[in-house]
């Protein structure tokens, strides 16, 4: 089977248009060899594939004979990626979900949407009469 058919196949990549641009942008590769999307995949041979700044590896144990479902990829590959690259991941994914400062810069949408709400309800729970407020009710009455 051809590489990005295979990296497609179990699901590594959404679709195989994406498969094969990362092949062209040289990220895959099998052994030491960079491939081209032709090449042809057999078992036991180990992948090396550069995505989300992190090295992957995988080794083929079964090759599919289509797109394979995610709790059947285990059957097909072993991943024998360095634990090193799952946490330069979690260190990734965690700077990532560092927000800015509270009160520095523009607010963001949600900061926005956040004040509006705020501020609707206060002016909900304030609301008066004004008729009432100012007596205007009660001078109408006593001129009769």
């Amino acid at each position: 089977m051809r590489i990005d058919k295979f990296l497609w196949s179990i699901r590594f990549y959404k679709t195989r248009t994406i498969a094969t641009d990362e092949i062209k942008k040289n990220r895959v590769s099998i052994g030491e060899s960079v491939v081209k999307s032709s090449k042809e995949v057999k078992e036991g041979d180990v992948i090396k594939i550069r995505k989300n700044q992190i090295d992957y590896k995988i080794k083929v144990i079964q090759i599919p004979k289509s797109r394979i479902g995610a709790k059947l990829v285990p059957l097909h590959i072993k991943d024998v990626t360095d634990k090193e690259q799952y946490e330069l991941l979690k260190m990734r994914k965690m700077s990532q979900d560092y927000y800015r400062i509270k009160g520095e810069g523009r607010p963001t949408k949600k900061d926005r949407r956040d004040m509006d709400d705020y501020v609707e309800n206060d002016i909900a729970s304030d609301f008066t009469d004004w008729d009432d407020f100012f007596g205007e009710k009660n001078a109408d009455d006593s001129d009769d």
